[in-house]
Parts: structure tokens; C-alpha cells; sequence
């Protein structure tokens, strides 16, 4: 029996990257895990090698017809929803002067309206049930100055966690937000970033870049029932970076 044994667990962009060890992690631990993304092949790719434990939905996040949809579609499915991870988000590598409103728009369409559009659509069935978990994933660039767009979307998503957290707990549904640092994906390993990462490592407090799977675990904590009392909280595992 895992710690989040039957419990059902949508996750957004879910169909690569942290998204999915998150969805392989909850798995591991026993929940339903519906993976949703824009990218169809990936998305359906990545649930099949899931098992039967795993659902996909195409789903574009910045849509509310389509949380309406993916809702219900999971509700047919499994008949109720326990946890809400907002994982999706995007960045662009460009100064102020270079990022076009247009691209702006887009990262904070993905990394803040969607986290309140998932937010408002599935707190009403978390309300009925009278249960709920909804994490957030944010960023150190949450806490602290980053790229422009996405320290300032990141930013969003810890207040709005706050204020969700707030109206939500009357109805015992917990909200969270989650603070990664420098996590070690196959983005890190290109030649072209390879270098700066390693000179980046050597400042880091803890003198290492975090595995995946230390932010899933964080991730299933929040998720399951240990995590009772905890809400409207920051969860930051960055090393240490923060802290300086």
C-alpha cells in the first residue's frame, strides 16, 4: 500500500520532463494518475508506458473549455479528484527588450492563468467531496528575480496559492506551492549549457543540482494524506539557494 494509494491525481504537462516523474512517482505510490498536455504523441506515449494506472487527455491549459472537459472526462472515469498538480509552464531566454508582448502573453497564459483556471474547475468538485489537495509548482524564481515572464508568472502562482489557500480551507481542500531549484534534466547536458551549469553547481549551498525525483517526492507528500495541515505554505527545495 503506497501513501497515495486510490487516490486521483491530475498533473499537467505531464506528458515529459518533471511532469512525468511526478506521474511515475504517484504511480509507484498507488494513485490514478491522469497526464494531461497539449502534445498528444508524447502524452499518449508516456501513459502507455504508465499501465493502466495512467490516462491521458489532450488538453490545452490556458482553455477553461477544456479543463471543463478534461473534468469531466476524469470524473466518467474515476468518479472523483483528489489532488491537482499545476505543472505546466514554459520560459523564454530573452531580456526585456527582446520578449515580444505576444510571447509574453503566452507565458503567463500557461504558467498563471492556467493555474487559476485549474484552480477555479476542479475546487468545485474538491468541494463536494470535501477533500482536496491542489499543488502548484512555482520556482525558486517564485522567491527570488529571474528570467522577466517567468519570475513574474512564478511570483503569481505563489500569491494565488495563498489566496486559494485561504477560501478553499473551510472545504478541508489544501493548496501548496512548490519552489524547485536547478533540477537535472537532459536539457543540462547540452554543450551549449553545459558549462555555465557546472560553474552554476559550485554555488549552490548544498553543491549539487537536485535529482527529479527529490521534487516528486516533495510532490507526493503534498499530495497525500501526511500532509494534513499544511497549506497555503511555500515548499522550496533548491538546495539551499534562497537561503543566501
Amino acid at each position: 500500500m503506497g501513501r497515495l494509494t486510490d487516490k486521483v491525481m491530475i498533473i499537467t504537462g505531464g506528458a515529459q520532463g518533471m511532469g512525468e516523474v511526478h506521474a511515475k512517482k504517484a504511480i509507484a505510490e498507488g494513485a490514478k494518475v491522469v497526464i494531461t498536455d497539449i502534445n498528444e504523441e508524447k502524452g499518449q506515449k508516456t501513459s502507455e508506458a504508465l499501465g493502466e494506472q495512467a490516462l491521458f487527455i489532450k488538453h490545452d491549459v490556458t482553455k477553461q473549455e477544456d479543463w471543463e472537459r478534461v473534468v469531466d472526462q476524469v470524473l466518467k472515469q474515476w468518479d472523483k479528484i483528489d489532488v491537482l498538480v499545476n505543472n505546466a509552464g514554459i520560459t523564454y531566454n530573452q531580456s526585456i527588450e527582446e520578449l515580444s508582448l505576444e510571447d509574453y502573453m503566452k507565458i503567463v497564459n500557461i504558467n498563471q492563468v492556467s493555474v487559476f483556471l485549474g484552480i477555479k474547475t476542479v475546487s468545485r468538485v474538491m468541494k463536494q467531496q470535501e477533500n482536496g489537495s491542489i499543488i502548484n509548482i512555482s520556482s525558486m524564481n517564485g522567491l527570488v528575480g529571474g528570467a522577466i515572464g517567468y519570475t513574474d508568472t512564478k511570483f503569481a502562482v505563489r500569491g494565488m496559492t495563498k489566496a486559494a489557500a485561504s477560501a478553499l480551507s473551510p472545504f478541508n481542500i489544501r493548496v501548496n506551492s512548490v519552489h524547485p531549484g536547478v533540477i537535472q534534466t537532459p536539457m543540462l547536458e547540452q554543450e551549449d549549457v553545459k558549462e555555465a551549469v557546472q560553474r552554476f553547481e559550485k554555488s549552490i549551498p548544498m553543491r549539487r543540482i537536485a535529482q527529479p525525483e527529490e521534487v516528486s517526492n516533495l510532490v507526493c507528500f503534498l499530495a497525500s494524506d501526511e500532509a494534513s495541515y499544511s497549506t497555503g505554505s511555500e515548499f522550496v527545495i533548491d538546495g539551499g539557494i534562497t537561503a543566501l
